[in-house]
């Protein structure tokens, strides 16, 4: 034992105890509720600063604590709502909008609409969804006059344009757009494809991808919207 001890041995009960209750430490023990707004809200906000948007840093950084702070642990979903303006437009905005718990059917569908000032200032409008949204819902969001989008809560607990086996995307301008398809044949890619999504791509808008991996190394390729 003594050689044992001068080895800096531990013993498997003490190193294990040890380990949970630095596990313990970290784990967060406040409501579930508000962590998810919280992951739900910062994508969110990176997702508007990537589309273009004029967003603060502090509001990207903020920590759960300090959200709670702001928003309580059991955050009313209307004061979670950004509308953010974009940088080289301010004039035009992108507002997202936390639905709270229940199924989104044709009446709530109709109140968030009439509840939504400035309509005209609006170039998108993002619903970030708890529950199920039925067919006569995402009929009077498709009837809108701007341009709705829906993203179960769940999809923005992470962020996938961060992990590290995600390529960089561009969206390219008109111009480059043009003068691109005057070289290359492109590939297709979904306007229903996360990534689509993320950025709020549409239909013959183009993307330059670049990968930059060991396995693969550094490369561009192109992608158009369907």
């Amino acid at each position: 034992m003594a050689t044992r001890a001068g080895l800096g041995y531990v013993s498997p009960t003490r190193s294990t105890s040890h380990n949970s209750s630095c596990i313990i430490n970290k784990a967060d023990t406040g409501p579930p509720e508000s962590h998810r707004y919280y992951l739900a809200r910062r994508t969110a906000l990176e997702m508007l600063r990537d589309r273009g948007c004029v967003v603060d840093d502090s509001e990207i950084n903020r920590s759960l604590a300090e959200f709670r702070s702001v928003f309580g642990d059991q955050p009313d979903p209307d004061h979670l709502r950004i509308c953010a303006p974009f940088s080289n437009k301010p004039s035009k905005k992108i507002l997202v909008i936390f639905c709270g718990p229940g199924e989104i059917n044709k009446a709530k569908a109709i109140q968030i609409l009439i509840s939504i000032t400035n309509k005209d200032s609006l170039r998108r409008i993002i619903l970030v969804l708890q529950d199920k949204m039925n067919h006569f819902a995402r009929t009077v969001f498709n009837e809108s006059q701007v341009k709705v989008e829906i993203f179960p809560i769940t999809e923005l607990f992470v962020n996938i344009t961060t992990h590290v086996a995600m390529p960089k995307h561009e969206i390219l301008t008109t111009a480059e757009k043009e003068q691109l398809l005057k070289k290359y044949e492109l590939a297709d890619n979904k306007e229903s494809d996360a990534i689509a999504r993320y950025y709020g791509l549409e239909k013959k808008q183009v993307v330059k991808v670049t990968y930059n991996s060991k396995i693969t190394g550094s490369y561009v390729t192109y992608r158009c919207v369907v």
